[in-house]
């Protein structure tokens, strides 16, 4: 089987407990302001990298950073995880503005992002 290569790290969403602290300690890494700036999220772009602040976790409830890899077809990697044993953990959804995002678990139970762009 050959798999279909990933483009790379693209978004990085970090659960945050305090969305207003958390805001200030990333602004002053990054050295950038938010671009993105509302109750539920906060999120900053870097030399074409996204890094979201998600208060609790999100609507997953999710305790631990989530990175999410770019691919070109979603749905065939997705197949191809699935064949190689890794679990759905969150299904296929359209986020808007043609963004299309899925979760699936590793053995080890570590949370891999995808995400394609149309």
């Amino acid at each position: 089987m050959t798999a279909t290569p990933a483009k790379g790290i693209k978004t990085v969403l970090y659960p945050v407990s305090d969305l207003t602290a958390a805001k200030a300690l990333y602004t002053a890494l990054l050295g950038v302001e938010p671009e993105i700036e509302g109750t539920y999220y906060v999120g900053f772009t870097l030399d074409g990298h996204h890094i979201g602040l998600v208060p609790d976790g999100g609507p997953q409830g999710n305790t631990t950073p989530v990175i999410y890899w770019e691919v070109p077809d979603i749905e065939a990697k997705l197949a191809e995880l699935g064949q190689a044993g890794a679990r759905v953990q969150q299904s296929l959804r359209d986020t808007g503005n043609g963004r299309r995002v899925a979760e699936v678990l590793d053995a080890d139970g570590n949370i891999l992002g995808l995400l394609q762009d149309r």
